[in-house]
Order: C-alpha cells, then structure tokens, then sequence
C-alpha cells in the first residue's frame, strides 16, 4: 500500500517539473522582449528624425549619408523589430517616439 502512495507522489512531482518545464519554453523571456522594444524604440527614434529632417523630401533625394543610414534603420526594423514583436508593441513604440518627439522629450 505505501509503494502505491510513494508511486503516485513520485508520477505527481514529476508532472509538475515536466508542466514547469514545457510552460518555460512555451511563454516568452520577458526580459528579452523589453530589450527588444528598447532597441526598436531606438532605431524608430533615429528614423523619425531623419524623416522629420527631411519633411517634403522623398528617400531618394536625400543626402546620400542619410539614405543609406534610412535604408539600414528600415532593414533592422523590418528584420528585428516587425518580425520579433507583435503589431501592438510596434504601434506603442511608433507612438511613443511621436509624442516624445512632438512634447520635446
């Protein structure tokens, strides 16, 4: 009878690590998700003050340094930031480049 007790504990604590484990790999890393969007954050401040720099120029008229910084800031955000957060994390950090912009943070 006891064998039967110590059976059952023993399968129960090992589903829980088990359940643990696999819920670890399944949810997100937080942390690497919020260094993420600071980093988006940083490429989308950086274009934006190109854009603004430049308000009625479209990007092929712009000096060439500032193209080619443009074209590589619109590669990473694409790469890095479109296809590493969801369309809401994108659109607070669009946001919150603008406001910060505009308010003269």
């Amino acid at each position: 009878m006891t064998s039967i007790i110590w059976l059952a504990i023993g399968i129960v604590v090992a589903t829980a690590l088990l359940g643990s484990l696999v819920l670890g790999f399944l949810t997100p890393n937080v942390s690497s998700v919020i260094s993420l969007e600071e980093k988006c954050e940083k490429i989308a401040k950086e274009g934006f003050q190109i854009h603004v720099s430049y308000p009625d120029l479209s990007p092929d008229q712009l000096p060439a340094g500032d193209m080619n910084r443009l074209m590589y800031l619109d590669e990473m955000w694409i790469k890095e930031c479109v296809s590493g957060l969801s369309a809401e994390s994108i659109f607070n950090i669009v946001q919150k480049v603008e406001h910060n912009f505009y308010s003269g943070q």
